[in-house]
């Protein structure tokens, strides 16, 4: 596979981000962080007490691709939901506190905010790691008026956005037109760019979808193994059949590989070592502390594949009307 674009250009993408707005649509979630320092063996059972030192609450799934935007400088625009919870509640005063805007979240009646919470242990100068994490889930009720909310905020952000991102984590925020409703009314040529779960196939219309391995190996019926030839056999099958012009496939440890239409494959190795302690959901980060780089990377797809590429004045990671972008440089959700 061909190597990546070189550091400057990476980072020339990056800088270019700043003001521009990108509607992130899609599945709100929020992250907690449980950190506590190891006090003893319980004698109830073989596991360790921990002496509670501090919580955190991060934005995450659509809400960590937001957060991530704005790091980059960029102006996101969120639409989704949130319940009428403490969770939500929660989730909406760290996103403003990043200075995102929180108009297009609907608090939907019946609806419990998605919540992930991971309980990490270490010394108190030592680092902290993941333990257990659990997760309270629920899907977005149907509901028509919900619905009709949300497809109208999908329609009025998009009117005077560079660019948009579906993040679709199966709870039911992304409708099921999103891309029709998207298309639409972006202006012509704004890239729209795909984070799906589950339903990769039903984003027919979009310029880019970034699969895990995992995903794409469900999407194709067949383990994948190591090889080369398998993974870009998929992911171009993967084009064909929902008419997408870029595939960036996230493959843990292993980095990215990224595939376009009329190009090689180019992959995108890890920066560090590839002996990952602690993976807390490569899909929307590829490693926690690397989520600006894939959010570079995956916007601005076909811009670093070459050095040549135009200098357009409109979005500045031209694709020919493809790119993408995730995640919050720490909490990932998956």
């Amino acid at each position: 596979m061909t190597p990546l674009a070189p550091r400057n250009r990476l980072l020339s993408v990056i800088d270019a981000f700043a003001g521009r707005r990108l509607v992130v649509a899609g599945d709100y979630v929020l992250d907690r962080f449980l950190y506590g320092h190891p006090k003893r063996v319980s004698r109830e059972a073989p596991v360790l007490i921990l002496r509670f030192w501090k919580e955190e609450h991060l934005p995450g799934g659509a809400g960590n691709t937001a957060a991530n935007v704005r790091s980059l400088g960029g102006i996101p625009v969120p639409v989704g939901a949130v319940g009428r919870d403490d969770a939500g509640r929660t989730l909406l005063e760290v996103l403003r506190e990043r200075g995102i805007d929180t108009d297009g979240l609907l608090a939907a009646p019946g609806y419990g905010t998605p919540t992930k919470t991971r309980i990490l242990a270490g010394a108190p100068h030592g680092i902290k790691q993941q333990v257990v994490r659990y997760d309270r889930e629920s899907s977005l009720p149907e509901n028509p008026a919900v619905a009709a909310r949300i497809a109208d905020a999908l329609e009025r952000s998009a009117a005077n956005a560079d660019a948009a991102i579906l993040s679709d984590y199966g709870y039911g925020a992304v409708p099921q037109d999103a891309t029709a409703i998207l298309r639409g009314r972006l202006p012509s040529g704004a890239p729209i760019l795909v984070d799906s779960r589950h339903g990769l196939a039903g984003f027919a219309g979009a310029d880019a979808l970034t699969p895990n391995e995992e995903e794409l190996e469900e999407w194709i019926g067949r383990p994948l193994g190591d090889s080369a030839e398998e993974l870009e056999t998929a992911a171009r099958a993967l084009q064909s059949a929902v008419a997408v012009r870029i595939v960036l496939v996230t493959r843990g440890s292993k980095g990215m590989a990224l595939f376009q239409d009329g190009a090689s494959p180019v992959t995108i190795p890890v920066h560090g070592t590839d002996q990952v302690a602690d993976v807390t959901g490569t899909n929307t980060e590829v490693s926690e502390d690397r989520a600006p780089v894939r959010d570079g990377v995956s916007s601005g797809v076909s811009e670093l594949v070459s050095e040549s590429a135009p200098e357009e004045p409109g979005f500045p990671l031209e694709l020919d009307t493809g790119g993408r972008a995730s995640s919050s440089c720490r909490s990932p959700t998956s």
